[in-house]
């Protein structure tokens, strides 16, 4: 049974942030998982890129540009450049010791540097976007990661829609990983059937985003509040 897409997908961009700790090429069985939605954003004419944080040189910190705080290098505003043109954001990590990767931790504190920039509506910068997260690994966490991930984006100013999450989990302990001979991974029917419904909702709730032109911008605008608007709120002290 073949059900044709009837939207236009084609002025939207993707991003998935690989947070393997492998550096390219080595082979990354997260990679693996985000070819399956990358596939279906592609056929889609969705523009997408894959990308991995720990081929950057990123200091930590909180700040935009930590050269300024004492680091002698600092990538972020790279990877951040592509994060404000996209549309959708997919953080993808492995699980180690029932958790993200450091990588991945580092990323997201990241993210949060350039959180309070503002956009044009002076609304924090990531509103209007959506995000979402694919795991993988041979160890418990799945949902763990995935919480911890889709909380930290919809702090920062994403939406996220429903089933924003998709993952694979081998065996527990030493086995294979999702692209090895025999895992069963590529072939598992609960994770590409989730994987698949994450990137059409990611899809779906992005088109509707764009094209009622972003999040409405009242009451939530960081730019107003400093300027002493309250948009309602009841304290006495501000009326």
């Amino acid at each position: 049974m073949k059900e044709a897409n009837k939207q236009d997908f084609s002025d939207l961009k993707a991003l998935f942030l690989n947070c393997t700790l492998k550096r390219s090429p080595e082979l990354s069985h997260t990679e693996g998982l985000i070819n399956i939605s990358k596939a279906i954003m592609e056929k889609n004419n969705v523009s997408v890129e894959v990308l991995r944080p720990v081929d950057y040189n990123l200091a930590y910190g909180v700040y935009p540009d930590m050269t300024e705080h004492g680091w002698q290098k600092d990538e972020w505003l790279q990877i951040y450049k592509k994060v404000e043109a996209s549309n959708i954001l997919v953080i993808a990590s492995p699980i180690w010791l029932g958790d993200k990767s450091s990588i991945c931790t580092k990323t997201i504190e990241r993210l949060y540097s350039t959180s309070g920039d503002l956009n044009a509506e002076g609304q924090y910068a990531y509103y209007g976007g959506v995000g979402g997260c694919l795991i993988t690994g041979n160890e418990d966490g799945v949902k763990h990661c995935a919480m911890n991930i889709l909380y930290s984006l919809q702090h920062l100013g994403y939406v996220i829609p429903p089933q924003a999450d998709a993952g694979w989990i081998g065996e527990v302990g030493p086995g294979p990983s999702y692209l090895d001979a025999g895992s069963g991974g590529p072939e598992n029917d609960f994770t590409n059937r989730n994987t698949t419904f994450m990137t059409w909702n990611l899809l779906h709730l992005a088109r509707m985003i764009k094209d009622i032109g972003g999040i409405p911008a009242h009451g939530n605008q960081r730019s107003l509040w400093d300027a002493g608007c309250r948009f309602d709120h009841p304290n006495p002290e501000y009326r």
